[in-house]
């Protein structure tokens, strides 16, 4: 390759880089300094292009009721991005898809579904779904992921 064109490749590899971390979404994900099963969700969020910051709560209650998640909703820890929250094990795509619903509060995954991101044990995965919590205060159901 002459030297013009490896500029020129070169360049071009740069500016996507740059592009690409320019668009890198950063949420904030509140957990307990116990909880193992966080730390594997913040790791699948990263993996996944995610800037996270890392908040140990001493009252995960007080955090879920200030950021409006309903008890049926709960899981162990919550994100917020773009003061919309996260609770529970939802994937990463799932997230970026809410900062384009300006119709939701948030998105849920109940519980602790067994195969869910941060919650990979061996082969078991539970079907789950991703429900959205609608400003009226509503349920939608976002997303369905498929047990074996």
């Amino acid at each position: 390759m002459k030297t013009p064109l490896r500029l020129a490749a070169l360049s071009a590899l740069l500016l996507t880089s740059m592009a690409q971390a320019a668009e890198q979404l950063t949420i904030d994900v509140h957990r307990d300094a116990n909880c193992g099963c966080c730390k594997a969700w913040i790791s699948h969020l990263e993996t996944n292009g995610f800037k996270v910051n890392d908040h140990v709560e001493a009252d995960m209650s007080s955090v879920k009721q200030r950021l409006g998640v309903q008890p049926r909703l709960a899981s162990c820890h919550t994100g917020v991005i773009n003061g919309k929250f996260v609770e529970g094990h939802v994937p990463a795509d799932q997230v970026v898809a809410l900062s384009k619903r300006s119709d939701l509060k948030g998105i849920a995954v109940p519980g602790m579904p067994m195969g869910s991101p941060g919650m990979e044990m061996g082969d078991r995965k539970d079907a789950y779904q991703v429900i959205g919590l609608r400003n009226d205060g509503s349920d939608q159901v976002i997303a369905e992921y498929p047990g074996n």
